[in-house]
């Protein structure tokens, strides 16, 4: 399903079904020092239901399932959808297909609902009520969010101008380390109990950190076939002349933590 939006990649269309395939094998990267931070809100645990917003292949409730949240998850394309459930086998998560502005579960369905690299696609207007209304007393939304700092890591830089190549309207580069901005609309529902940013070293080997590369929302979900194999020839030949089989990227990690007003319910 072709997303459009003129605020991001110049109103460029792209479809993450495309790369649902490497998504699921690349994308699953969060160390567990990003879910400790989670859990340590006292979020996404037993007795809680939880529901994650934009899930793609499911990362976050497969890796929170062992800590025992009852776990639904929703996304806009079918085949990430399908890609979760695979890759679920065994757990009791219930996967939607579903946009986060047409949410229809009734009133006080959920403890936590978590969106994570996904919550700037939202129309937050139409979810800040929704995500509200279905939220129980006292509830918890969680925005997460996980990105490479180009100009404090040299290889990213280069993967993401070897992007720009190929798909120079692509606005997922040039990211630095900054709190997550909560929408205006939000302040009528919740109030911010948290935020913190920390930095991480996440490790990939090149064929890993190809593979990420090319599940971004620049290459794999925009390009054509031929553009992302001539991207991804000449991504390999730049790793394979730089860097050794493995080794770390700079990245840093976000999270502001809203929780929903007492007169809500």
């Amino acid at each position: 399903m072709d997303i459009i939006n003129r605020n991001i990649d110049g109103g460029k269309a792209f479809d993450w079904g495309k790369t649902s395939g490497d998504y699921g094998k690349y994308r699953d990267i969060y160390p567990q020092a990003f879910y400790d931070r989670i859990l340590a809100r006292g979020l996404c645990r037993s007795g809680q239901a939880a529901l994650d917003l934009g899930t793609g292949t499911g990362v976050l409730p497969r890796h929170l399932y062992p800590y025992g949240a009852h776990w639904t998850g929703t996304d806009i394309s079918p085949q990430q959808i399908s890609q979760a459930i695979q890759l679920s086998a065994g757990m009791d998560i219930d996967y939607r297909v579903c946009s986060a502005e047409q949410l229809d579960f009734p009133d006080g369905s959920f403890d936590v609902i978590t969106a994570c690299q996904c919550y700037w696609y939202f129309d937050h207007e139409k979810t800040a009520p929704l995500l509200s209304r279905i939220l129980r007393q006292g509830g918890r939304l969680l925005f997460l969010y996980m990105a490479w700092l180009p100009f404090e890591d040299p290889v990213a830089y280069a993967s993401e101008q070897l992007v720009l190549k190929y798909n120079p309207s692509w606005t997922g580069a040039g990211e630095t380390m900054h709190p997550i901005s909560i929408p205006e609309c939000y302040n009528s529902y919740f109030a911010l109990t948290h935020r913190e940013e920390y930095l991480l070293d996440v490790p990939f080997t090149r064929d890993s950190w190809n593979g990420r590369m090319r599940a971004c929302r620049g290459v794999g979900a925009s390009l054509s076939p031929a553009e992302i194999a001539a991207w991804n020839q000449e991504h390999i030949q730049m790793l394979e002349q730089r860097l050794p089989e493995s080794f770390t990227i700079r990245h840093y990690a976000a999270m502001a933590e809203l929780t929903l007003h007492s007169t809500e319910r």
